[in-house]
């Protein structure tokens, strides 16, 4: 083990970077869009766009991470010998902690949540009324609450913190989410969900619209672009076989999304027959913050004294998602603060912490002008730009044989494989021109 610290194990590596992966957007964001794009159509092409689109660009993070061993900065001028190449490193740990001050406070609400079921239990009505009342207090509050959280699994490193926390989280999570599945499928109305969830509608594969949607999702669910997937990646150690590692990745990432729609749609389906309105004025199904912080509490309400357990369990699976991926995304500023300055990993994660905490209670505060302003910088100009870019470095600009002798560490073989003769071309030219038709497709028509 190096002085970096190392994950332990390979186990550990994939439930880290899987749970970097899977966070509020699919537990929320996918469900409908499968529902409103074609059902189960539309999962068959995100499966497809998942390993033709964000696999290789999730290669592409692991390859540089292993190889450089370093923070985002320094990995990109270690593989272009390039001063300048440092500024697509300090560009990516900027986005990210963007990224998490924004999320931070939506991850805040699910805590919030997640404490009106215990009041609500506990019949402290006033409480439970602050608790899910939007107000300034709360936002900033909460936000700060889930930044200590995070910081707190960080402090503790590589394989004392955030493999210790993953290996718990992430099989905690996937526990909630069968519990959830399974009770939910047992009332009336789930079955009207399941319908609309697994049934195909394969006419709508030719939407250009179900294309565009799939591709957005397969890429930006795997936390491409900003170099969460690079770090964690400095952190495997050179027996592991990268496209094994980055396959069982995406595919827990994958799986997560799918489970989340076998809970989510039949669960909305059961609000609607319970007289809750789940669709939204031009007929489609209510999404985004809409649906978790309104459409499921209203369910909940439905259910009587069970609702409030049911509640306490699905807020506590949102609080999970979210710390899966905010120790990744905290991960990234720190690993450069760790290595490039004289600062100890404590102080500099307590360090950054507080500065995304401020940025945070910031946006809080001013949310009607910041929250949706940050959101779009961010994820819809910043991260496509820096995945493209990421391509261009590793397609363009890194010599083809360290990258072979890079991945022949953990697969001798490799240079006769499938994933060789495919890959280098693949993520030269395909990935860049696909990502840059997505950035500006979206650029055109928000």
């Amino acid at each position: 083990m190096n002085n970096r610290g190392e994950f332990s194990s390979r186990l550990g590596f994939i439930l880290a970077a899987a749970g970097s992966a899977v966070g509020l957007g699919n537990i929320w964001g996918f469900p409908t869009q499968v529902a409103s794009n074609g059902g189960a159509a539309f999962v068959v092409v995100y499966l497809i766009l998942a390993f033709v689109l964000a696999y290789p660009v999730l290669m592409a993070e692991l390859v540089i991470g292993r190889a450089t061993r370093s923070n985002t900065a320094d990995a990109f001028e270690k593989i272009t010998g390039k001063k300048w190449s440092r500024g697509v490193g300090f560009w990516g740990f900027v986005t990210v902690s963007l990224i998490l001050s924004f999320y931070a406070i939506v991850a805040g609400w699910m805590i919030s949540y997640c404490l009106k079921a215990l009041t609500d239990i506990a019949g402290l009505t006033d409480i439970s009324q602050w608790l899910s009342a939007f107000s300034d207090s709360r936002n900033s509050i909460f936000s700060a609450i889930f930044i200590v959280l995070t910081a707190g699994i960080v402090v503790g490193g590589v394989s004392n913190g955030i493999e210790k926390w993953s290996v718990r989280l992430m099989p905690t999570l996937f526990v909630i989410i069968a519990i959830l599945i399974v009770y939910v499928a047992t009332l009336d109305g789930a079955q009207a969900g399941l319908e609309a969830y697994l049934s195909p509608d394969f006419s709508a594969v030719f939407s250009t619209e179900l294309l565009i949607s799939a591709m957005g999702q397969a890429f930006f669910s795997m936390s491409l672009g900003v170099g969460t997937m690079l770090v964690y990646a400095s952190y495997v150690n050179d027996k592991e076989n990268l496209p094994v590692l980055g396959a069982s990745v995406a595919l827990v990432d994958i799986g997560v999304a799918i489970l989340a729609g076998l809970l989510i749609i039949p669960a909305m389906y059961v609000a609607l027959h319970n007289g809750v309105e789940i669709f939204n004025e031009s007929g489609g199904l209510i999404n985004g913050d809409q649906l978790i912080l309104t459409v499921l509490p209203a369910l909940f309400e439905t259910m009587g004294s069970i609702g409030n357990i049911i509640a306490l369990a699905f807020f506590a699976l949102m609080v999970i998602a979210s710390l899966t991926s905010s120790i990744s995304m905290l991960e990234v500023p720190v690993s450069y603060v760790v290595e490039d300055t004289s600062l100890s990993r404590p102080k500099a994660v307590w360090l950054i912490a507080g500065i995304i905490m401020a940025i945070s209670i910031t946006i809080a505060l001013n949310f009607d002008a910041l929250f949706v302003l940050v959101v779009s910088i961010t994820t819809e100009y910043s991260q496509p730009i820096l995945g493209l870019i990421l391509c261009v470095f590793v397609g363009w600009l890194w010599n083809r044989n360290s990258k072979l002798q890079e991945l022949k560490k953990g697969y001798e073989d490799i240079e006769s494989s499938l994933f060789w003769k495919i890959w280098p071309t693949y993520v030269k030219f395909v990935c860049p021109i696909v990502i840059l038709l997505m950035f500006v497709r979206s650029v055109l028509n928000p």
